[in-house]
């Protein structure tokens, strides 16, 4: 469980940094060169390249969880990353937790230990 654990914090992990490090960098400009520079600037900020780092190693955990796992058992415990998204989201980027988000978190618990059951 290890492994599938560390495929969802990675991938929560590199959802929020990337969140962050864009809402510092301001929308997307008009203009290839422009768009270009952006980029640029994006694929060099130290967070950003964290993010390009652990993404493969994601990747690896993934791969490792399933030589150990079915598939169908273990797919299901990646909603977890909507789960934990929601929480850190609403944390660090003081977004809405809303009565629908909530309910889809609930029923993506239930559904993914039903699923686990089986």
């Amino acid at each position: 469980m290890g492994l599938i654990f560390s495929t969802i914090l990675i991938t929560a992990y590199a959802q929020l940094i990337v969140k962050w490090r864009l809402s510092q960098a301001g929308s997307l400009p008009a203009g290839l060169p422009n768009k270009a520079a952006f980029f640029g600037r994006l694929l060099v900020d130290p967070w950003m390249v964290s993010v390009i780092l652990v993404t493969p190693l994601a990747a690896l955990c993934w791969f490792a969880a399933m030589t150990k796992y079915e598939l169908s058992y273990a797919y299901p415990f990646m909603s977890l990353a909507f789960v934990l998204v929601l929480i850190l989201s609403a944390i660090f980027f003081h977004e809405p937790v809303t009565v629908p988000k909530v309910l889809g978190v609930v029923l993506i618990t239930v559904g993914l230990i039903i699923a686990s059951q089986g």
